[in-house]
């Protein structure tokens, strides 16, 4: 399995969340094999695993198992094991068009507003909050956002994304400013190969996904936003804002660095569903 994971590490470039959950998934198919090969699996055998797999799992974790059963066949077939890919003939359950929490943008500024300035933390969160909306950041590319990559002359911070694969994306005044603001009382850093990080916690050390997560669901109840949301919210509601305000949609794609135009349709989907809201809101027979 050290093989196969170094396979995604390394020649797929995938994140590391996505290589320890696929290598669990192989592992833990080649475990319900009982002592059969993998080469030899069928496409009966994906189809019982998954069964068995499904009792407590939701339909898009039903697709991610089926995804990741498919990514280590695919191996199989590159080391010269299999020939076939027994999951093409495995039907990938029905998933609906998933719609994701957004916040409306005087939600947005309301969160902002709620945040003070007057301690260090204060002033982390706002400039947290500010790249995570004003850029349309996955919560880890802020988190490894590094000083020097922030072009603040040109307006332009350069990303580091999933598969590590770099892009540029604008940054407004409202998140520089923001920034700036927060350097002033960034503390030392706690060892020399984090002193490029934009972001740290207190102590000067990497500041992580799940502090992140905490802040977004801490700052959000202060004001008084009662919605489910997370860091990726402020993603989602960017790019659903962006679409509103008449964004090409492909300018959108390339800002979030998403690989398929269809990912980013969502969005298109999402303003439907806004001004479908707005519309029975006020309508004369409601």
């Amino acid at each position: 399995m050290d093989i196969y994971s170094y396979h995604l590490s390394i020649e797929r470039r995938l994140s590391p969340n996505t290589v320890a959950s696929y290598s669990a998934e192989a592992a833990s198919f080649i475990d319900f094999l009982g002592g059969r090969q993998a080469r030899d699996s069928t496409s009966a055998d994906v189809e019982e695993y998954i069964k068995k797999r499904s009792a407590n799992l939701s339909k898009r974790s039903q697709a991610h198992v089926l995804s990741a059963l498919r990514a280590y066949f695919d191996w199989l077939i590159l080391e010269g094991e299999r020939k076939d890919n027994p999951c093409d003939r495995v039907d990938a359950p029905k998933l609906g068009r998933y719609l994701p929490e957004v916040l409306s943008q005087e939600e947005v500024v309301s969160i902002m507003e709620a945040v003070g300035d007057s301690k260090p933390g204060d002033r982390r969160d706002r400039a947290m909050l500010e790249v995570l909306y004003g850029c349309g950041l996955r919560v880890s590319e802020a988190c490894g956002l590094l000083i020097s990559h922030v072009y603040a002359d040109k307006k332009f911070v350069r990303v580091v994304g999933k598969g590590d694969k770099e892009r540029l994306v604008p940054i407004g005044e409202p998140a520089l400013e923001a920034l700036e603001a927060w350097y002033e009382v960034r503390p030392e850093p706690a060892f020399p190969g984090v002193a490029d990080y934009a972001f740290l916690n207190l102590r000067g050390r990497p500041l992580s996904r799940v502090s992140v997560f905490n802040m977004v669901k801490e700052r959000a109840m202060l004001a008084g936003i009662r919605k489910d949301i997370s860091p990726h919210t402020f993603r989602h509601s960017f790019a659903t804002h962006l679409v509103e305000n008449g964004a090409d949609l492909r300018l959108v794609q390339e800002m979030l660095g998403h690989e398929s135009i269809l990912t980013t349709e969502i969005y298109t989907h999402i303003d439907s569903s806004t001004w479908q809201r707005a519309i029975l809101d006020h309508h004369p027979r409601r």
